[in-house]
């Protein structure tokens, strides 16, 4: 799959989206006041709460460049909070953004991968996972699923590439996951293994962009091909529902790369991850 500025542009646009919504979410909780989402540039920033893996800019380099008053205000914000500001820049977007940036005290601290797949529903049709089931995670089993997903990503796997620029406690983690649940966008699935619960994921799907995000398998079920079913029943979902590519943002090196480069994705695009600490 071959990836073009305007792709990248397309891609990015339905992050941003992704990130109003989880704001949305995260202020009906805490109140407007509380919460920070400011467009700028084509893109926008969010703060949703302290320690939120959703405080974040994206999307900058695909239409007018920001002003340096739009950032400050921005900037300030974060500061406000005792927030780093941290700026996820694709690198296909405009090369000016990150060196503006670095002229206002932005460092790079790490990267991480887009991966894009093209969809077609005759490649994608399910074939059996032996033991493996997947289906759509019930409003009874939203306790299950938080727990699954959460557990999973606090386990991380041993990976041979640069450490993590991000951590997160499990209260960070499982917030972030509430706000999902109050966005109707977002769609969560459950995998069994022999009828027991070994992963759980997500699907957001945005203007023809199935986004594959939230996927975790439990420590005990690693190495049995949880991820593959997961990775297949959504893109089967998504595909059948007219979405003409699939992407995931994964670490680099990451057990999640080969994973899903096992199944056919590509890197399309490395995002560079600028921050600015408060103060």
């Amino acid at each position: 799959m071959f990836a073009t500025a305007s792709l990248a542009a397309r891609i990015e646009r339905a992050e941003c989206t992704l990130l109003m919504e989880l704001a949305r979410a995260a202020a009906a909780r805490l109140g407007r006041g509380e919460v920070v989402v400011e467009p700028i540039g084509g893109g926008v920033a969010v703060h949703t709460g302290a320690g939120s893996p959703a405080n974040k800019l994206a999307g900058l380099g695909f239409a007018d460049l920001p002003q340096a008053a739009e950032l400050a205000v921005i900037e300030e914000a974060f500061a406000l909070r005792q927030a780093p500001l941290q700026v996820e820049f694709a690198s296909l977007g405009d090369p000016v953004i990150p060196r503006m940036l670095s002229r206002r005290g932005y460092e790079l601290i790490g990267f991480e991968n887009v991966l894009g797949l093209p969809l077609e529903v005759a490649q994608l049709e399910e074939v059996g996972h032996g033991a493996i089931t997947v289906d759509r995670a019930g409003p009874e089993e939203t306790a299950v699923w938080m727990d699954t997903v959460a557990t999973g990503f606090l386990h991380p796997d041993t990976f041979d590439g640069p450490p993590s620029h991000e951590s997160f406690n499990r209260e960070a983690i499982e917030q972030i996951f509430a706000d999902s649940l109050a966005t109707p966008s977002f769609e969560r699935f459950l995998a069994r293994r022999a009828g027991i619960v070994a992963g759980g994921a997500t699907l957001r799907i945005h203007q023809g962009v199935a986004q594959l995000v939230g996927a975790a398998t439990l420590p005990e079920h690693r190495r049995q091909g949880v991820q593959t079913a997961l990775l297949r029943h959504r893109l089967l979902d998504a595909a059948r529902r007219g979405c003409d590519v699939a992407v995931v943002t994964t670490q680099p090196g990451s057990k999640s790369t080969e994973n899903v480069q096992r199944f056919g994705f590509a890197v399309l695009y490395v995002r560079a991850i600028l921050v600015k600490q408060p103060g």
